[in-house]
């Protein structure tokens, strides 16, 4: 999926120069509820923890581990025996329509669930109907199957009735490959190194929440409804997603609305 000749690098993240992730682009999410984090996950996200974020050697290293709690600490972790990292730009970069490439290996570790993702800034409907853009995911019980989806309120998981499509990356864990996403007022593609594999225009879609602010997010989820399925690989873990870059291209042509860098 070649990147259209209107857009312009508006910023990137090359991951130089530090040992943590950049305080000026990311926030550590680290939200749950009584029953631990969603879809079941069995996974604590840790706040500036370097054993689960950190750079090393100008990639950023997303680190799942199984922990092994004393009881002191059951309470601090709400009872989940893996830890990981959630990573967004919310408050740091919002986006509304262009172009966006993470350059990323995967882990097929049985359990793990890694994603890149979207979701609105605000969030006054609820999920799904505020939207959410999936750029890639992937579970370790099905290695080299990449998903690319869009949520909406009709178009969802919980109906079955989400649009999907799947990239076969059969060397995703083993190579840094080049996931994709171009938005645009009326249309969403999405792809990897260039193959687009997901495109809805808005006429073909029954609502269109895809024309606001939205945020990154970078992630390694354990278990849950989706990356349990099969099952978690205790033995093989830790488990790492590394990513090698992120890069947002403004449009060109259609001023500050059309790509916000706060």
């Amino acid at each position: 999926m070649h990147r259209e000749a209107l857009y312009t690098l508006e910023w990137s993240d090359e991951f130089h120069g530090r040992d943590a992730p950049d305080p000026r682009i990311w926030t550590y999410d680290t939200e749950f509820n009584r029953t631990g984090w969603h879809n079941d996950e069995r996974q604590y996200y840790a706040r500036d923890r370097r054993k689960n974020a950190r750079i090393d050697k100008s990639r950023l290293i997303i680190e799942a581990h199984r922990e092994d709690l004393a009881p002191q600490d059951y309470d601090d972790w709400n009872g989940q025996p893996y830890s990981s990292a959630r990573l967004t730009t919310r408050g740091r970069r919002h986006f509304q329509y262009g172009y966006f490439e993470v350059r990323a290996k995967l882990p097929c570790t049985v359990g793990t669930w890694p994603a890149i993702w979207l979701l609105p800034v605000e969030q006054d409907k609820g999920w799904p109907d505020d939207g959410e853009i999936d750029i890639a995911e992937h579970v370790g019980f099905d290695p080299g199957r990449v998903h690319h989806t869009l949520h909406t309120a009709t178009m969802n998981h919980l109906r079955g009735t989400q649009r999907s499509a799947q990239s076969m990356v059969p060397d995703a864990c083993r190579r840094f490959r080049r996931y994709q996403l171009l938005w645009t007022p009326d249309r969403i593609q999405m792809g990897v190194d260039d193959r687009i594999t997901f495109r809805l225009s808005k006429s073909a879609a029954r609502e269109w929440p895809f024309d606001k602010p939205y945020y990154l997010i970078l992630n390694l989820a354990v278990g849950g409804s989706w990356g349990g399925r099969e099952g978690i690989a205790d033995v093989a873990f830790p488990a790492r997603m590394e990513v090698d870059y992120v890069r947002y291209y403004r449009p060109a042509r259609t001023g500050p609305a059309a790509g916000t860098v706060l």
